[in-house]
């Protein structure tokens, strides 16, 4: 088994030794795998570059509790305790009796206490120098700044292998899909400010006069040092199987518990395990199937360049990419380039049983790839799913499980910067929590007992539901200071060069092509989404919830998307205050005769979702918890505020 190893690190009962239910107290333990992958064995054939590498050891941190359990997630920082209490929110997961495991799979993590990694080794060639080549950097700043670190979000950078590479270009853009303009080299420097003076320094670049804040800068360079990246799905795929089928004697700390195991991912990490599947990576070097399903959630679109050479684990904007297409898990052509291909292609290829979940929120939508998992690439015709595929739209919710209390400055997500995110909107509320826990017993059903889950809902080309971003505009330029956008960035077709099979990439910056077909779903006169699972919040609503939200002009850009963010547009209280402000939607006073009324068919909405199997009867009392603060927050809001 690759699993040669497991050093505890902390042992500790969990939540203070709480007991949940008829399962009992948990235990939380937290330590090293080590690794020793054959990289001969054809289990591992399709990871980038394992040829040239040695074995791996992986440490883990989860997002997985926080998502099911309505619980926080520990905030990390220099000063951070590296060991936190872990909060089991509500006990959701421990009630029922699952073990939650999770395992470190990105090595470019920023280094702070508490961050758990893969500690990957570095390819090299047959001389056992380090490799060189190209690579492709998004920077973004809500403020301005003298230099940035060559990475997303402070993780770990490539450095750059030559300081004076003359062929390193800076790019500058106002829009993902705009018009680059190009800087002047002598301009900028792999270097960056300390204490007035500006020192080299091959990870960080410097610009002359500074970086503008909100606008978009795109470096593409040589670098040096290639980590393999794609060893973090046999990482993943081995951890799964050595707790399935280890025994004690593999220092297996749930030997004989574990039958079957399911993987969740959210946002970077759900586009991990779409690349996972596109690779197959899931059979270990015994040839069982490790996961028996996957949730893979608000990924939109795309993969990631997990198992690219000089991949950036942490790159999310499709424009920079080459892998957005395929999306759908079934083939399709593209008939631009006239490649045909399938994300499950492989899976199908061998009769893999996988269940695999696709679920999105509106800000994948108009972000511009969410609506390619299930439509052509041009978004012209609808894409049923395969049999072992399930693809579901949480209708009027924001990348985020919301933002409580409602607010329109939100901290940076996952950036130890310490900046902070300004929207024109307040940013959406919705909690799409209860969905996903809907859709995790689901899946556990459909794996243990063959139990169908619900079928597929999303926006569609066939019934009118799926319409382009621009339609929308009617309706929310009747809503006052809705500030729908005005341009909407699409994914599009990169021609980055390099093999095939986009292993290692040379045309870097990429030829820029035709747009994707980009489709969001419909919205009523409201502004509320037609299609997809909408939570009662929505069905019975007291605002507008939508998966866009324009950048504040405090942070620069204010005609960009603010990423992932999206917007609460609450209704006026009163049919005088509506006439004031000129909304023609109708009040809340118009709708609802009183609060507990309101709740009321809140309630009712519910239950409707419990018997549709989008809800557990037991968030039926919490959906109306989650409706009588909205409603509250709405009542109390100073009149003509936005």
């Amino acid at each position: 088994m690759p699993v040669t190893r497991f050093d505890i690190a902390l042992r500790r009962p969990l939540a203070g030794g709480r007991a949940f239910g008829e399962v009992g107290p948990y235990e939380e333990l937290k330590g090293r795998l080590s690794f020793a992958v054959d990289p001969t064995h054809a289990a591992n054939e399709r990871i980038t570059d394992i040829g040239l590498a040695p074995d791996v050891v992986n440490r883990g941190n989860t997002v997985t509790v926080p998502n099911f359990n309505h619980a926080t997630r520990p905030v990390f920082g220099p000063d951070a305790d590296a060991n936190p209490p872990i909060d089991v929110g509500d006990g959701f997961l421990m009630r029922r009796g699952w073990a939650v495991v999770s395992c470190g799979w990105q090595c470019d993590v920023p280094e702070l206490p508490g961050l758990f990694r893969l500690y990957a080794p570095e390819a090299r060639d047959a001389g056992g120098h380090p490799l060189r080549g190209r690579i492709y950097v998004n920077l973004q700043a809500p403020q301005p700044v003298p230099h940035f670190l060559l990475s997303d979000r402070g993780h770990l950078a490539h450095p750059a292998a030559d300081l004076e590479e003359r062929d390193a270009v800076l790019l500058v853009r106002d829009q993902l899909d705009g018009p680059p303009q190009a800087i002047p080299r002598q301009r900028w420097r792999f270097a960056r400010a300390v204490g007035g003076r500006v020192v080299d320094d091959p990870r960080h670049v410097w610009l002359d006069g500074g970086f503008e804040k909100g606008r978009l800068y795109q470096i593409a360079y040589t670098a040096i040092g290639a980590p393999v990246l794609g060893l973090s799905f046999a990482a993943l795929r081995d951890c799964v199987s050595w707790l399935k089928h280890g025994g004690a004697a593999d220092a297996n700390p749930a030997a004989g518990d574990v039958r079957w195991a399911y993987a969740y991912g959210r946002s970077q990490t759900g586009r991990f395990l779409r690349t996972l599947v596109y690779w197959d990576l899931n059979v270990d070097e015994d040839g069982r199937e490790a996961l028996d399903g996957i949730i893979a959630n608000v990924a939109g679109g795309m993969r990631g360049e997990f198992n690219q050479r000089f991949g950036q684990n942490s790159k999310d904007r499709p424009q920079m990419m080459a892998h957005v297409f395929p999306s759908t898990d079934v083939a399709t052509t593209d008939p631009v380039t006239g490649a045909t291909d399938a994300l499950h292609g492989r899976l199908d290829a061998r009769g893999s049983r996988l269940k695999v979940f696709h679920t999105n929120t509106s800000a994948e939508y108009h972000r511009g790839d969410a609506s390619l998992v299930h439509t052509d690439p041009d978004g012209r015709r609808d894409v049923a799913p395969g049999s072992f595929t399930r693809v579901y739209h949480f209708a009027g919710t924001e990348h985020g499980v919301g933002v409580w209390p409602p607010t329109d400055t939100t901290p940076v997500a996952a950036d130890p910067s310490g900046w902070t995110e300004r929207s024109q909107n307040v940013r959406n509320t919705i909690n799409y929590s209860r969905l996903l826990r809907a859709c995790l017993v689901n899946l556990d059903r459909w794996v243990t007992e063959g139990v169908e889950p619900p079928p597929s809902r999303h926006p569609r080309v066939d019934d009118g539901t799926a319409v382009p971003p621009e339609s929308l505009a009617k309706v929310f330029e009747q809503i006052p200071r809705a500030a729908y956008p005005r341009h909407h960035a699409r994914a599009g077709r990169r021609d980055f060069g390099g093999d095939p099979e986009l292993r290692a990439l040379t045309r870097i910056p990429p030829r820029e092509g035709a747009a994707y077909g980009t489709l969001v779903s419909a919205v009523d006169d409201d502004g509320n989404e037609v299609a997809g699972i909408a939570v009662p919040e929505i069905t019975v609503p007291v605002a507008a919830y939508t998966g866009w939200s324009l950048r504040h002009p405090d942070i620069g850009g204010a005609e960009q998307l603010l990423y992932f963010a999206g917007a609460t547009l609450p209704f006026a209280r009163t049919r005088d205050e509506r006439a004031r402000s000129g909304d023609l939607r109708p009040s809340i006073e118009e709708r609802y005769p009183s609060r507990a009324a309101y709740l009321e068919r809140v309630r009712a909405a519910a239950r409707a979702l419990v018997a549709a199997r989008h809800l557990l009867e037991d968030d039926v009392d919490l959906s109306v918890t989650f409706a009588a603060r909205m409603w509250d927050w709405v009542a109390a809001r100073p009149t003509g505020s936005p």
